[in-house]
């Protein structure tokens, strides 16, 4: 049998197939020459013209194959060959139950089963010509063995089918879970990126900004002359190229949306990419926009993603306002929806952005607010939407230049 995959049990069964054929092919030959027949030469000569014709098929597996012109000539001439010997030798009926699994296999399904019933009647026709009678045994057996045969072949179609709808499964499944993988290695590696930002901005970053002010306030309080003030003047120069040095990491660090453009920018890009069935979310900034820490940057970045996440999955909202908001001393993020809006009174784990949304829920939202010296209000009730609003208070050079 030419199976579509060459594993072991296909393999097998094509042996098992060729063996039952070469056995009923020899039971033929050898039933006519101990009966002594007259026609045993024909049957002989029709038996060994079969039997070379199967073994060239088989060997030429790769040119006659089901749905090829050859594969159906083969079959065809096995056929017509096996139907000589019908009309030669009654023990030829036997020949029929592996061209069943034959037709099953080279023919289509709607062409196989009429095939298949024309060898059946063809081989209990022939018993009853040759013997003159019908016996149950002559009857029955090619009409189980045609159902045998069917039976086998549409439970290995399905089991074959089957098999293949589990191997794409699992070739699915690895590939979903490589994409995991990175997935998670790159959501480590950016939350990694953004601690040592954290990191570098309050600790290096703040002490280098505290010294660089000592040092220009004692730089004002010593006169020209005096001898130190050339050392304090390139300590302060020192201090000042370091820090810009610590802040050129933070930005590195930063998150990509962050890299190109101020975070205003980053802002718009995200309100343009976030959409949901009849959602329409605008930007605008207000006041005159200064230069931001990198942490202050990442914070209002992060608390509009989650925020319009929440509004996207639950809100059901059909309008959604984000505006960034500089007023002198801070710094403001607003994301207001229209949506379904929820109790901020109830449950912290159920709550709109509370821990179903990825980690990023409302304690996530107020942590990174806190830790920056800021301060997170929600405001929603049932049916009334809801207003997030973060709000930054400047650093003192920063407040000092929007001022």
């Amino acid at each position: 049998m030419y199976s579509r995959s060459h594993t072991p049990v296909t393999a097998a069964l094509r042996l098992c197939l060729h063996a039952l054929l070469a056995g009923l092919l020899a039971l033929v030959v050898v039933r006519a020459v101990g009966g002594g027949a007259p026609d045993t030469a024909s049957v002989v000569s029709v038996t060994l013209l079969t039997a070379a014709l199967y073994v060239a098929g088989a060997a030429r597996s790769s040119s006659v194959k089901p749905g090829t012109p050859a594969g159906a000539w083969w079959l065809g001439g096995l056929w017509a060959l096996w139907a000589v010997l019908l009309v030669l030798s009654p023990d030829a009926l036997w020949v029929a139950f592996p061209l069943y699994f034959l037709q099953l296999h080279f023919l289509p399904m709607r062409w196989a089963l009429p095939t298949v019933a024309v060898t059946a009647a063809a081989a209990i026709a022939s018993f009853a010509v040759h013997r003159q009678e019908i016996e149950p045994g002559a009857f029955i057996g090619p009409l189980i063995g045609a159902a045998v045969a069917v039976a086998t072949v549409l439970g290995y179609d399905a089991l074959f089918r089957e098999s293949e709808r589990r191997r794409e499964l699992i070739v699915e499944l690895v590939a979903t879970r490589a994409e995991l993988a990175e997935a998670e290695r790159t959501a480590g590696t950016l939350a990694e990126r953004e601690r040592l930002a954290r990191e570098i901005h309050d600790t290096l970053a703040q002490g280098l900004s505290s010294i660089q002010l000592l040092l220009r306030a004692a730089e004002r309080s010593l006169p020209e002359s005096a001898p130190a003030a050339p050392h304090v003047r390139a300590a302060r120069e020192a201090a000042q190229a370091n820090l810009a040095e610590a802040r050129s990491f933070v930005r590195a660090l930063t998150p990509p949306d962050l890299e190109h453009g101020s975070p205003a920018a980053a802002l718009e890009r995200l309100c343009a990419r976030t959409t949901a069935p009849g959602l329409t979310v605008r930007f605008a900034v207000s006041g005159t926009p200064v230069e931001l820490p990198a942490p202050y940057e990442v914070a209002l970045l992060r608390t509009a993603q989650s925020a319009l996440a929440n509004t996207v999955r639950h809100a059901e909202a059909r309008r959604a306002e984000v505006t960034l908001s500089f007023m002198g001393t801070s710094v403001a993020l607003d994301v207001v929806d229209d949506g379904r809006g929820f109790d901020p009174s109830g449950a912290p784990g159920h709550e709109r952005g509370g821990g179903g949304d990825g980690g990023f829920g409302l304690p996530a939202m107020r942590a990174r607010a806190g830790s920056l010296g800021g301060a997170l209000s929600v405001e929603s009730a049932p049916g009334q939407g809801t207003a997030v609003a973060l709000t930054l208070p400047l650093p003192v050079a920063e407040a000092e230049r929007a001022a």
